[in-house]
């Protein structure tokens, strides 16, 4: 079988005993960076020293079915740099694989990066979204964000250090400078910090540099979302005044929490 096995996102000693017995009894162990396991194992003091193969970004595809096949014939330790596999991570394509070949997968739960970060927060925890890594190109980011500007759940993003300021900033500029947000950095480390404020706060306390593992939990949209006759109303006022359809859905939109596609397509029958 495979089996995912949570690893510290920090301190050492959030490690299961369960975690450290697998790993003690290990014979294969597929790794994100098999020097960082290494460290871990000396880390946690085990002294059997499995079999590691890398399993990372780069090769999961073509490693998946291979690993999968030796799955079959003995258990096989999944583990990444920190947290749980498939989250962020290594460790989907392996699964997805192994699911459609019919190769058990089971769970050694332990640290989460999201949900530690969700919960010191302070921000609604009943609801919430994962959105895993910004996009890294500025436009590609700038429109991920526009389009989660009406979520109303909770929304959690990894950032890299050296671009959680202009991240920030992107995010003030989609969800509005007064949004409540946290930026919450080297959680469950000896500097863990937790920064709460508006975008447009953590904007500033951003700007003289951030260092660490960083997770950016944000604030959902209290606005209501307008009737659908009510958009397509506007939208065609917009358009009556002189505007395009197109440039009117998108305004409307942006004003309701509305989809923009959907108030074309809505508007245009409407016009029919």
């Amino acid at each position: 079988m495979i089996i995912l096995a949570a690893t510290p996102i920090g301190n050492l000693g959030d490690a299961s005993r369960r975690l450290v017995e697998l790993l003690e009894s290990a014979s294969v162990v597929a790794a994100e960076d098999t020097r960082m396991t290494q460290r871990l194992l000396a880390g946690l003091g085990v002294a059997n020293r499995p079999r590691l193969i890398a399993l990372h970004d780069h090769n999961e595809r073509q490693k998946s079915a291979e690993l999968v096949e030796l799955a079959r014939e003995d258990d096989l330790v999944v583990l990444t740099d920190a947290g749980m596999p498939t989250v962020s991570d290594p460790g989907y394509a392996l699964v997805q694989t192994a699911a459609a070949a019919g190769v058990l997968v089971t769970v050694v739960p332990g640290p989460s990066a999201v949900l530690t970060a969700l919960a010191v927060s302070g921000l609604p925890t009943d609801r919430f979204t994962f959105e895993g890594f910004v996009a890294r190109k500025p436009g590609d980011r700038r429109r991920a964000l526009a389009a989660l500007a009406a979520e109303p759940r909770t929304m959690v993003f990894f950032e890299a250090p050296t671009r959680v300021a202009q991240t920030l900033a992107d995010m003030a500029t989609a969800f509005g400078d007064d949004r409540r947000a946290v930026v919450a950095r080297e959680l469950t480390k000896l500097h863990e910090e937790v920064a709460r404020g508006t975008l447009a706060e953590l904007v500033t306390w951003a700007g003289g540099g951030v260092r660490g593992e960083l997770v950016i939990v944000v604030a959902g949209s209290a606005r209501t979302e307008t009737p659908i006759e009510d958009a397509v109303g506007q939208v065609l006022a917009l358009v009556s005044a002189g505007g395009r359809l197109k440039d009117a859905a998108a305004e409307v939109a942006a004003a309701t929490g509305r989809s923009s596609r959907e108030l074309y397509q809505a508007a245009l029958a409407a016009r029919s």
